[in-house]
C-alpha cells in the first residue's frame, strides 16, 4: 500500500498536467510517461497504465469538444479508421527501421514546425473556414491523414495529437480549436485498441491507474474548458510548448541522457 501511495503522490499531479496539455494540444504522454517512471514504476507497467489512463481522459475531452460543436464527425471518424490501420503498420515497421534514423527525422522537423507556427500567426486562427472539396477527395484525405499520423504513432508515438491538429488545420482549413476536437476523436480510436492489448497482456497496474485516471480526467476537462473558452489562440500556445518538450525529450534520448 505504501508503494502505491508513493507512486500516486508523485505521478498523479503530473498526470493532471499531462491531461490538461493533451486535451488542448496533444502530447500529454511527453509528461505522463516520465512521471510514472520517476515514481518508480517498471517501464512496461508505466506504458500500459498510461495508455489506459490517457484513453479515459481523451474520451472525456472528446465528449466536451463534441458537445461544444468543435468536432467535424466525418473527418474525425475517417481519420480514426486510418489511424488504426496506420498504427498497426507503423508498429510492425518499427521492428525493421532503425529507431535512431526516425528520431533524427523528427528532431529536424520539430523546429521547422515550431518556426512555422511562430511566423504564420494566422495559421488555424480563422473560424469556420473549412475548405470546400469534393466528397471523395475529402474522404481520401481524411483516411490518408489518419493513416499517416497513425503510422507515426506506431513508429515513434509522442506528439501524435499535436500532429493531427496540424494536419487538420493545414489540409482541411479547420481552426486550431476544431482541429483539436477532431484530433481527440481520431486519437481515441488507436488508444482504445492499444489499451485493450495492454489489459489483455496484464500490463496495467489498476491500483495506480484508478487514481491517476481521476486526475487525468480532471486535467482533460480543465484543458478542454481552457481551449474552448480561449479559442485557437490558447491551442496555439500549448502546441508550441508541446513541440519544445518533444524536441527536448527526443534530443535527450538520442544523447543517452534519458
Amino acid at each position: 500500500m505504501s508503494e502505491i501511495l508513493h507512486i500516486c503522490l508523485i505521478a498523479c499531479p503530473l498526470v493532471f498536467i499531462a491531461g490538461f496539455v493533451d486535451s488542448v494540444a496533444g502530447g500529454g504522454g511527453i509528461i505522463s510517461i516520465p512521471a510514472y517512471l520517476l515514481a518508480g514504476m517498471p517501464t512496461y507497467l508505466a506504458l500500459g497504465t498510461n495508455k489506459l489512463v490517457a484513453c479515459m481522459g481523451t474520451a472525456l475531452s472528446s465528449v466536451k469538444y463534441f458537445r461544444s460543436g468543435r468536432v467535424i464527425v466525418k473527418i474525425a471518424a475517417l481519420a480514426a479508421v486510418g489511424s488504426l490501420c496506420g498504427s498497426f503498420i507503423g508498429t510492425n515497421l518499427a521492428l525493421l527501421i532503425p529507431e535512431r534514423a526516425l528520431r533524427i527525422v523528427v528532431l529536424v522537423a520539430l523546429p521547422a514546425v515550431a518556426l512555422f507556427l511562430i511566423r504564420r500567426r494566422e495559421f488555424g486562427q480563422a473560424e469556420n473556414e473549412r475548405k470546400e472539396m469534393e466528397n471523395g477527395k475529402e474522404t481520401a484525405l481524411a483516411l490518408g491523414s489518419g493513416l499517416t499520423i497513425g503510422l507515426y504513432d506506431g513508429l515513434i508515438g509522442p506528439g501524435t495529437g499535436t500532429f493531427f491538429i496540424l494536419i487538420f488545420s493545414g489540409i482541411f482549413g479547420l481552426d486550431l480549436l476544431t482541429s483539436s476536437g477532431c484530433a481527440k476523436i481520431s486519437n481515441l480510436a488507436s488508444n482504445v485498441m492499444s489499451t485493450i492489448i495492454y489489459v489483455i497482456n496484464g500490463k496495467v497496474w489498476f491500483a495506480v491507474a484508478v487514481p491517476a485516471m481521476i486526475c487525468c480526467m480532471l486535467g482533460n476537462y480543465a484543458g478542454a474548458r481552457y481551449a474552448i473558452k480561449g479559442g485557437s489562440g490558447n491551442v496555439r500556445k500549448i502546441m508550441l510548448l508541446v513541440l519544445v518538450l518533444l524536441f527536448v525529450k527526443i534530443g535527450l534520448e538520442m544523447t543517452g541522457i534519458l
